[in-house]
């Protein structure tokens, strides 16, 4: 009785998510899809439909999101390697979700990946560029330097100049 109670005045756990979130995670924003399914926004990331159920992306894995005509679309990274104390990402394809109502979701998400963002710079490589982003990851301490090289850039020069960005950054913080 509880939880209907709960979901019926607020402050709930949606069902999709119950024995699923992590216990200092909270949902702070919710829009239903279209035809079916919901994406939810914790204070952790954002879940999305999955074959089984929900699953998290961390706000911290989202490197894109764009809004617009009842469509928020989504680009997820995925951690690739490391070189140093920096963390590679590759992008996937975007995802796009059409939204039954927003309600306050596209903001939310939006504030949230770039609120975990501390600050960014790119760099031109041979064949290409490289981003490099210092993030919070939600639920830990400290930051994260992650490197996201443009397609055709060379691995090496981008493991390379990832490792001396790297070892600059934890030289500076001692």
């Amino acid at each position: 009785m509880t939880g209907m109670f709960r979901r019926f005045f607020g402050g709930g756990v949606p069902a999709e998510l119950d024995g699923v979130l992590a216990s200092e995670e909270h949902v702070v924003a919710t829009a239903g899809l279209r035809p079916s399914g919901f994406l939810y926004a914790s204070s952790l990331g954002l879940w999305v439909p999955a074959q089984e159920g929900q699953r998290r992306v961390g706000w911290h894995l989202i490197s894109k999101v764009t809004w617009g005509n009842g469509v928020l679309e989504v680009v997820e990274a995925r951690e690739s390697g490391t070189a140093g104390d920096a963390v590679l990402l590759a992008d996937e394809r975007p995802v796009r979700y059409q939204l039954e109502r927003p309600n306050k979701l596209p903001d939310v998400v939006h504030n949230r990946v770039n609120g975990s963002i501390r600050s960014r710079h790119r760099r031109d490589l041979p064949g290409g560029g490289v981003w490099f982003v210092q993030r919070k990851v939600p639920g830990r301490d400290g930051i994260v330097l992650q490197v996201r090289p443009d397609p055709g850039s060379d691995e090496e020069a981008v493991r390379r100049v990832a490792a001396e960005v790297a070892a600059k950054i934890r030289e500076a913080l001692q």
